[in-house]
């Protein structure tokens, strides 16, 4: 795994050092205090360079073309919510989606299977565990988006969400989220709509790096991808984990994310 991650750096591979606890405290700091926490330079530039040289031909020729009308739910129906609430309004997504199954011998692959990788983000994140999905599909994923595409606002399924940009674009491409907009005792409906007319003090907008480990609190977090800009494409691996086993997408899920299922 020295291959792939910077272990001088972030020593994954020694759990109980004091580097690996000063590592774990500054994480959960950062999460606290910002809602993220990103780690430059974790994937080698190398290992970076590669995965995304390895997604390229299927990305070109097989990913999934995944262009959508949605709400920040990726639901018809909320409870509480009627169809004409600014919290249910629609915008729009275009990008292009590789799955786990078309990503054989990726670099992201073995690092989601190492399981030190999956320990410290549990640390970080505060769980007594971290369970990769059962899902071939939707465990992990790489996510393409091209000039004049955006991945639009939304909330995340999983709690937190964990990933990797591979390539840069030229412009646009930055991540802007809002943190802790919402809690599961308090939906902040009216915040949300805030949020989606741009009237939200709190919202930020960073510019990710390269081999960068991002790491942010998905479920609770309302966030998108502005629009990229330029000729070359925006590539993020995204890596699903949840605090339970056995976790999958349902076929119908499958297909509306990636336009076939598993079954």
């Amino acid at each position: 795994m020295k291959e792939i991650i910077d272990l001088d750096t972030y020593p994954l591979d020694r759990p109980g050092s004091p580097d690996y606890a000063a590592l774990v405290a500054r994480c959960r700091e950062r999460l606290a205090a910002e809602g993220m926490f990103e780690l430059p330079g974790f994937l080698r530039p190398e290992a970076t360079a590669r995965a995304a040289a390895m997604a390229a031909p299927a990305m070109a020729a097989e990913s999934h073309r995944h262009a959508r009308s949605h709400n920040v739910y990726f639901r018809d129906t909320v409870e509480g919510l009627t169809d004409d609430h600014p919290a249910m309004a629609k915008v729009e997504t275009v990008n292009h989606t590789l799955c786990a199954d078309q990503l054989p011998g990726n670099p992201v692959i073995d690092l989601y299977e190492w399981q030190p990788f999956a320990d410290f983000l549990a640390a970080t994140m505060g769980k007594p565990a971290l369970y990769r999905m059962d899902d071939p599909m939707a465990r992990v994923n790489i996510q393409a988006s091209r000039a004049g595409e955006a991945l639009n606002w939304h909330f995340d399924r999983s709690e937190f969400t964990t990933t990797i940009l591979l390539q840069a674009p030229e412009a646009g491409g930055e991540l802007e989220y809002r943190k802790d907009l919402r809690t599961p005792e308090d939906p902040n409906y009216a915040g949300v709509a805030a949020a989606l007319r741009g009237e939200d003090p709190m919202l930020r907008k960073v510019r990710l790096k390269e081999g960068a480990l991002n790491v942010f609190r998905g479920v609770n977090t309302l966030h998108r991808v502005v629009k990229v800009q330029g000729k070359v494409e925006r590539l993020v691996t995204i890596f699903s984990f949840y605090d339970r086993p056995g976790v999958s997408m349902t076929a119908k899920e499958q297909i509306g994310f990636y336009g076939r299922s598993a079954a």
